[in-house]
């Protein structure tokens, strides 16, 4: 497994790594941990022989040219730092550290492009000792533009008393059937919680379904049917998980996915929330739950991985 993992020295940043030991990752794998100074370095020589035709520009480009040197060479050691942390929980990891500069979002991006990462790591938002590195908005640009699956940390600092519990989202479309398939090839404690939640959204009569009888139970056959559908095509995804050893169970909840998802992981106590990555057109629009992915990792407290096949 290839993983890409941004990082900003901040606190959340620092309990976001230590949240990966229950995100199910493998024991071997190749990381790329970066930290990204979020300046521009321009080249100290563009041509050899120029004519510095106003010397007091080039004394202002090079103090600030010095002063970004020293930004990237502080978030060269963070990424240093986040390596010795991830290998005290990973051992087996072969990490190498990156300290770069420029748009924190798009290198994080290219370089998962370049390597052609399974998984990008990204804290919810952070503020490092060496300036702002990390915000929401960045966690939102590389979860809408990677190409690959992208997981939102939010680890947390006290230690948590209650078992590894994973959310998975499912509406039966292929963005929520890779999610399931990536829950059931992880590596999870043996004790373990799975919780595989499927949101419907009932139809709700209006006024003139009240008056008018047919209409009225035209409602509720509609709705009974899309509650059997979602039972049935839920339980190949529910046999899977068994068949991964996971003690999984199915839950069927009506109302929003934005809120139900991220109310259920709450309530929980779940440590993470698993869902397909944008996904359109499925069999029935009400069960949709990939168009709201990227609401439930802006809005969840836990960690919320968001997946590509």
């Amino acid at each position: 497994m290839k993983i890409i993992i941004g990082y900003d020295g901040s606190q959340t940043a620092d309990a976001a790594l230590d949240d990966l030991k229950l995100a199910g990752l493998p024991s071997k794998a190749e990381v790329i941990v970066m930290a990204v100074a979020e300046v521009w370095l321009p080249p100290e020589n563009i041509e050899e022989n120029a004519v510095v035709e106003n010397a007091y520009i080039e004394q202002i480009s090079e103090m600030h040219r010095q002063k970004n040197k020293k930004a990237v060479a502080e978030v060269e050691t963070l990424a240093r730092q986040a390596r010795e942390r991830l290998l005290k929980n990973f051992p087996d990891w072969e990490i190498f550290a990156l300290g770069t500069y420029g748009s924190p979002a798009w290198e994080i991006i290219t370089k998962a492009n370049e390597i052609k990462a399974d998984l990008i790591i990204v804290g919810s938002h952070g503020r490092s000792t060496v300036g702002r590195l990390f915000l929401g908005s960045i966690s939102q640009k590389v979860l809408t533009e990677a190409n690959c699956s992208v997981r939102v940390a939010r680890g947390k600092v006290e230690a948590d008393p209650f078992p590894t519990r994973v959310v998975i989202g499912y509406d039966g479309s292929p963005g929520s059937n890779a999610a399931v398939k990536a829950v059931a090839a992880r590596s999870w404690h043996e004790h373990g919680e799975f919780c595989l939640l499927a949101v419907t959204d009932p139809i709700t009569p209006s006024a003139i379904g009240f008056i008018v009888p047919p209409i009225d139970t035209w409602i509720e056959e509609a709705n009974q049917g899309g509650q059997e559908w979602i039972e049935k095509i839920a339980a190949n995804a529910l046999q899977q998980l068994h068949d991964a050893g996971l003690k999984a169970t199915l839950e069927i909840q009506a109302g929003n996915p934005k809120n139900v998802l991220v109310e259920k992981a709450e309530n929980w106590h779940a440590n993470s929330i698993f869902v397909g990555a944008n996904q359109f057109g499925s069999r029935v629009e009400r069960f949709l739950l990939g168009s709201v992915s990227a609401a439930v990792a802006a809005r969840a407290q836990c960690s919320v991985e968001v997946v590509r096949s």
